[in-house]
């Protein structure tokens, strides 16, 4: 790896990031600054924790910090995309729900990798 973007797990959050925001601009004008905002910095808060895991990666246990902090945003977002689907009928919501479920086990697995197979 020369890059964080040679990362699978960062491509598909910063897509999904991008996804996520021009959905939640769907949502009524008063949940623009409220549930909006709030899914939206989850969202960008994945991508941006492996960002800053993998600029820490020479310490291993920093990198996995980082990698966990991304999966906790992961289930942060979900949740909020479940509200958002439950609560407003935006037909890219539940797409981009299926799409963060199989990320998260991405996530996961990455996790289990560099803990077992990173070199401190």
């Amino acid at each position: 790896m020369k890059s964080y973007k040679d990362l699978d797990i960062y491509n598909l959050a910063f897509a999904y990031a991008i996804e996520v925001h021009k959905a939640s601009l769907k949502m009524p004008k008063f949940e623009l600054y409220e549930q909006g905002s709030q899914v939206r910095r989850s969202s960008k808060s994945i991508k941006d924790n492996i960002v800053e895991g993998y600029g820490r990666r020479t310490y291993k246990q920093d990198f996995i910090k980082f990698l966990t902090y991304s999966h906790a945003s992961l289930l942060e977002c979900f949740s909020q995309l479940e509200m958002i689907d439950e609560l407003y009928e935006i037909p890219e919501i539940k797409d981009l729900r299926k799409k963060y479920d199989l990320l998260g086990g991405k996530i996961f697995s990455f996790i289990q990798y560099v803990e077992k197979n990173w070199k401190s």
